[in-house]
Order: C-alpha cells, then structure tokens, then sequence
C-alpha cells in the first residue's frame, strides 16, 4: 500500500491535467489495498473489491498510478488457491465490468495497444499463478510421497523386528517349558535326567539371551550387525527338538542359499518345530524335507500329531507367510492325514539381493 500511494503521490506531480490528490482520493487507494490482508481467506471477493476499486479510481479523474499492482496481487493469490479455471473466468468479468463502466462514462473503446494490455495482463497473472500453483502441489505430493515412504519403511521394519524377536523368543520359550516340565516330573524317580534337562534349559536360555542382545544392540546402533540365521545352524536347531523329546527325521539337502532364502528357510523351520512342541497332540515323529523344484526351494515341515485341526492365524503363522511372500514364494499350514504339515516354496532364483 505504501508503494501505492507514494508512487501515485509522486505521478500525480507530472499529471497536472488530472485531479490533484486529496484525502478523498488517499483514502480510496487505502480501501483498495486494505482487503488484501484477507484475500487468502475470502480470494474471490477480495479480487472483486480491489478490481472494482481500482476501475472506480481510474475512471474518477485521479492522477494515475500502479494502483493496478493491487488487483494483480489478488487476482495472483486467487489463481493459486481457486486455480486458473476460476481465476481466468473472474479475471475476464472484472475487464468486460471496467469496459462496460468505461463505456457508460462516456468514454469510447479504442482497439490499440492499451486494449490488448490488459488481455496480456490477465494472460500473464494467471498464467504466473498456475505455474506457481502447479509447483507447490508438485512439491507438496512429493513431500507425501516421501512421507508414504517413510511410513512403510518403517511398518516394514517393524514387522521384521518383531519377527526376529517372536521366532528367537517363542523357539527358546518352548523349549525351556517342555524341559522344565521333564524336570519337574522326573525329579524325584531319575534326578540324573532331571538335571539333563536343566542342563538344557540353560542352554536353551543362554542362546535366546545372546540372541536378544544382539537384537537389542542392532536397534540401538541401526547397524544391520544382528544374528544372521542360517541352515548351517540345523543340527543345533534340530537337537533342541529331540531334546524335547521328538523323532526327528530330515531327507534332502538344502544345498548353497541366497542369504535372503537361507534366513527365512531357518526361521520358517525354527517356527514350525516350536509349533509342533507347543501345539502338536502326542507327536512323536517330526518329517523335515527339503528339495529343488527347478529355481524353487521346498521345504515341508510335517508331524503325526492326533487331531489336527486348521489353526488360527497367530504371530507365528503369520510371520512365516510375511517371510516367504517378501521371497515372492508361498506358504500353507494345513492339517493332512496323520499330522500336520507346513509347506513353504521360496525363489532361490533372483534372490541375492
């Protein structure tokens, strides 16, 4: 506004055939910048004020000046916010209005270059807003986009730390209750298999210990140093079934893994064998296979548990399907005549990543 009304002060100086500037006419350049100060809040009829506003001003006589710089203001911040549709439609009523009002003062439309200004104004204004527009909405779905992003990287690796965290505690947990329970029955007829299974429990205990420490200490640092199953950690983890008091009978060979197929093999297999100590009824036998369907490991984990029935879906099962699906594979757990069995498919072709 200031710059309005010093630059119209000082024109007003060389334009001595127009009326001269009184409070009258100060006070009309005043009302006309005023509205801006709302014109994110009400952009429309801001535009329409300061438009009408500003034709009154250059239509009473008064010396002229930048008072357009005012409806250019609005009528920017109006294409930003309403968009070019809206703002071209207003823009091209507020000209035809000024036209008109000229015409009915007596004045006379004359095509020259004064005419043609005003269209490349209105062309410029809206043209300059919705570039602007365009930019912000662009920056504004890439900041979302990023935030998404963000957002699933994170959910992802929360799932994968609580998967880490249920498959090392749910294994080392059933291991220590069945070995408990073997203590507490055994205790006074065969203490020396009592202290066995205590001896097992330590054990037991002492390896979900250190895997939770190292668990712990990957959050803490964000460095990917955590334990890295792996198959070639099968004897230890098959043992710790028969120390449950399980059959164990394994036919084929995983053979050389990607990293990524080799980790979610284990735990899919840990997994199933904690499933069978805890859930299986009177098993005694647990069937773990392992083949090569052309790219394709197979891995069925199977036990002759009575009356298997189809499980709810729990933190175990649903961590090992999450396993084999980030894999691009499959996996069922189902009941079959005889037992249960776990079946899991997991791409070894592509998956060194």
């Amino acid at each position: 506004m200031a710059f309005v009304l010093g630059v119209t002060t000082v024109a007003g100086h060389f334009q001595p055939a127009k009326h001269p500037l009184d409070p009258l006419a100060y006070a009309w350049l005043a009302g006309a910048a005023l509205p801006l100060l709302v014109t994110r809040r009400f952009p429309l009829p801001v535009f329409v004020v300061v438009a009408g506003l500003t034709w009154g001003y250059y239509l009473s006589g008064y010396p002229g000046g930048p008072v357009v710089v005012l409806p250019t203001i609005a009528l920017f911040i109006l294409t930003r916010l309403r968009g070019p549709v809206v703002a071209g439609f207003v823009g091209v009523g507020g000209l035809l209005a000024g036209f008109a009002a000229y015409l009915a003062t007596g004045g006379h439309v004359v095509l020259d270059a004064r005419a043609a200004l005003f269209v490349v104004w209105l062309t410029a204004v809206v043209g300059i807003g919705t570039a602007v527009r365009n930019r912000v909405e662009a920056v504004r779905a890439a900041r979302e986009r990023a935030a998404e992003r963000q957002d699933r990287l994170a959910e992802l690796e929360r799932l994968r730390i609580a998967r880490e965290v249920h498959d090392v505690v749910a294994h080392s947990l059933a291991m220590i209750n069945v070995q408990a329970g073997v203590a507490a029955h055994v205790a006074d007829r065969r203490p020396e298999q009592a202290v066995e299974a205590l001896r097992a429990i330590k054990e037991a205990s002492a390896a979900a210990l250190a895997d939770l420490r190292a668990t712990v200490a990957v959050l803490r640092t964000g460095q990917g140093l955590g334990p890295a199953p792996s198959l070639r950690q099968l004897d230890e983890l098959l043992e710790h079934t028969r120390t449950a008091g399980l059959e164990v009978r394994v036919q084929g060979s995983p053979g050389e893994l990607p990293a990524p197929v080799d980790g979610a093999a284990y735990r899919i297999l840990q997994e199933s064998l904690t499933n069978v100590v805890r859930h299986a009824n009177q098993a005694t036998i647990v069937k773990v296979y392992f083949g090569r369907n052309g790219g394709t490991l197979e891995l069925v984990v199977r036990d002759n548990g009575r009356g298997a029935s189809q499980p709810s879906p729990g933190h175990g099962l649903r961590g090992m399907g999450e396993r084999a699906a980030a894999l691009g594979g499959r996996l069922t757990a189902a009941p079959v005549e005889g037992g249960f069995e776990v079946r899991a498919e997991l791409p070894v072709k592509g998956a060194n990543g």
